[in-house]
């Protein structure tokens, strides 16, 4: 009988039930989704350039279109011809340019968008060119490309061609999912005549050990004969335990290059200039090692070399902006109480205010005339691009790619509910409700671990923790903007710092035990989940959640601090974090009290552990240590590996698994 259910609620889950007229949203609706991207204006203001991204999970692979909005008529249209087979399309001073592979050759294609004289700009090896950007008078052409900066074990043992193995002797050896090999990504300029590279190129970095850091966003020119660029100019040891990026600026005519942040600490990148201000602005963080600093707008007069702090007494955290054209003002986006808005600063005063509101998230920002435009989800509803008037902060939406495929379903219901924290702070939680909610049903209940640690829990839209999926499945999803989170201030932010193990976890009691006191919650069925420091999360609330909850999920979670400290790659973060090796002793907290390991005599819950084999960051052995544990004790426990996934579960098919694999234990489990 068990079996006979448990195959019945799973067929319900994939096909998707009848719920009054409309049906319930389910893991393969999630893919069949359309993931708009890009999106970048033209300079005369009349044109957005987007993509859009279809996923076939039969194919397990999905594949790009490029789209025009008219900003001026609202008309969208598909490029087609040789320019829809460009990839990383972007617009020049009065043309588009991008890349076309072509056998083993990547070519650098300007043309227009009716197809009109294309012209090669340069050829590369595909291997080798990863990104450009052209110069806004056109005569120069800056490159992304891999050069061999270190010696492979081939070339130090010629003799052995066949051998496989690595010979390593510093740090940051591997990075997020790949393993250092012998090239480097480096920045190269060339001169543009007739529209055409002059070769060979001249490489501003000098063919060292050192990488563009952030790619072609942190590289700007400044008046068409200087470049700016982002590097950590650090390998080894110095470099896994460093944030400390700059921006360098290289003079063309002279080839000289010249540190201009070396006394700024933390992350300085995403440089834009105003030319006709002479103004250079950034983004910069004060602290080095600490990945989530608080993220301000720094300006400097380049004729002067005088900077101001722009954003220093604005507790907001800032993840991009854009000047306007006059240069007296810069707009921004930032996380205020778990949303992504708008907002203006005065340059001259400093004086601001928010431009927009409302639940949803902004998620990319341009500056077109009198409105911002950019693209905007939320937990109910993936990207499309809106556009908001500075003024009124009136919001519209311009594109409509998912629109009418979603209206086929019944949608949940967000709510914002405000809890009482253990030390009377009062703490942000989403709650989000089942479609076509009764309020005298009990249902099943989810408290979301948020990962980071210090990620906002706002209004995104997500492709696997997806709060929309979740509540279609019937469940009531719980989840806390807990301490560590950005959009409270930065005493909220960084007061989980060396606290893993402790407010943080109080937090979320809190938030489960304070929306367990309404009926529709059913505590008898109340389940924890959450990925990396959620997936920590996870592994400590098992050992301490005095019943709380009926199941565990979690994903690719540090379980042992000890041997994650030892096998991790960037130590700036667990350095800042925990406070450093767990050999000194002042540290010690974070490796004993603050470790799940601590726990584990407590478990007796369910637990379902994700791990990806490719996942640098958060290794493997911290999921088969918690699995191993959990399977001697005799736990009912699941091990579900991705050999060649990393943090994240980036192939469809794998996605689909997860997703199937994730319900199918909650109804084994909570049911």
């Amino acid at each position: 009988m068990k079996q006979n259910r448990l195959f019945i609620l799973l067929f319900i889950l994939m096909t998707a039930y009848s719920f009054g007229q409309k049906t319930a949203f389910s893991p393969s609706d999630l893919w069949k989704l359309d993931r708009i991207g890009g999106g970048s204006v033209s300079p005369d203001n009349s044109t957005l350039l987007y993509s859009v991204t279809k996923y076939d999970v039969g194919e397990n692979k999905g594949s790009s279109s490029y789209f025009t909005y008219n900003l001026k008529n609202g008309k969208n249209e598909t490029l087609s011809g040789e320019v829809s087979k460009l990839k990383g399309i972007q617009w020049t001073k009065d043309r588009i340019a991008g890349i076309q592979v072509v056998d083993k050759e990547k070519k650098i294609i300007s043309t227009t968008l009716d197809n009109d004289k294309p012209l090669v700009i340069i050829s590369l090896p595909a291997e080798q060119l990863i990104d450009f950007k052209i110069s806004p008078e056109g005569k120069y052409l800056v490159t992304i490309e891999k050069v061999k900066t270190r010696k492979t074990t081939t070339d130090i043992y010629p003799n052995y061609p066949k051998s496989d193995v690595r010979i390593i002797d510093d740090l940051m050896y591997r990075h997020w999912d790949t393993w250092q090999d012998e090239f480097s990504e480096q920045l190269f300029v060339y001169t543009l005549e007739n529209g055409v590279a002059k070769t060979p190129g001249i490489n501003l970095l000098d063919g060292t050990e050192y990488d563009v850091f952030g790619g072609m966003s942190n590289v700007i020119f400044l008046n068409e004969n200087s470049i700016v660029y982002a590097c950590k100019k650090k390998i080894g040891k110095e470099a896994a335990q460093s944030t400390d990026t700059d921006l360098y600026i290289y003079d063309i005519a002279s080839k000289s290059t010249e540190n201009w942040t070396e006394h700024y600490m933390g992350y300085d990148q995403q440089p834009i200039f105003h030319e006709k201000t002479q103004q250079l602005a950034w983004l910069s963080m004060a602290n080095d090692g600490f990945e989530s600093d608080k993220s301000e707008i720094i300006i400097r007069d380049i004729t002067t070399q005088t900077d101001v702090n722009l954003t220093h007494n604005i507790d907001l955290t800032i993840s991009d902006f854009v000047w306007n054209e006059k240069g007296d003002k810069i707009y921004f986006l930032a996380v205020k109480e778990a949303t992504f808005q708008y907002f203006e600063i005065d340059v001259k005063t400093k004086d601001f205010r928010q431009i927009t509101e409302g639940v949803h998230d902004y998620t990319s920002i341009q500056l077109v005339g009198t409105k911002l435009i950019g693209m905007r989800q939320s937990m109910l509803t993936p990207n499309e691009f809106y556009e908001a008037d500075i003024k009124t902060g009136v919001e519209k939406q311009l594109t409509h790619i998912n629109d009418e495929f979603l209206a086929k379903f019944d949608t949940p219901k967000v709510t914002q509910r405000w809890v009482t924290t253990s030390d009377g702070e009062k703490m942000l939680v989403w709650v989000i409700l089942p479609p076509n909610f009764d309020e005298n049903r009990k249902y099943p209940t989810l408290l979301y671990c948020q990962g980071g640690p210090q990620s906002a829990v706002s209004q995104f839209f997500s492709f696997r923790w997806n709060f929309r999926l979740m509540a279609s499945q019937g469940y009531v999803v719980v989840a806390p903007n807990r301490r560590g989170l950005p959009g409270f201030g930065s005493k909220w932010n960084n007061s989980i710092s060396k606290d893993w193990g402790g407010q943080p976890m109080r937090d979320y009691l809190a938030a489960i035990d304070d929306v367990s006191k309404e009926k529709y919650v059913d505590k008898e069925r109340r389940g924890a989940v959450g990925a990396s420091y959620g997936g920590y999360s996870i592994y400590f609330l098992a050992g301490n959640h005095e019943g709380r909850f009926k199941t565990f999920i979690a994903h690719d979670g540090l379980f042992n601090m000890t041997s994650w400290y030892g096998t991790t790659e960037e130590l700036f973060f667990a350095n800042w974090d925990l406070g450093g090796p767990y050999w000194e002793k002042e540290n010690e907290k974070s490796y004993t009290e603050f470790n799940p390991t601590t726990y584990v005599n407590n478990w007796d819950t369910p637990i379902l552990i994700i791990q990806g084999g490719n996942d640098f960051r958060v290794p493997i052995g911290q999921g088969l240590e918690a699995f191993q544990v959990a399977q001697l004790k005799g736990i009912k426990s699941k091990l579900l590996y991705f050999p060649k996934e990393n943090h994240w579960v980036m192939q469809p098919q794998n996605a689909m698994i997860w997703q199937t694999e994730f319900y199918k234990w909650l109804l084994e489990t909570l049911n």
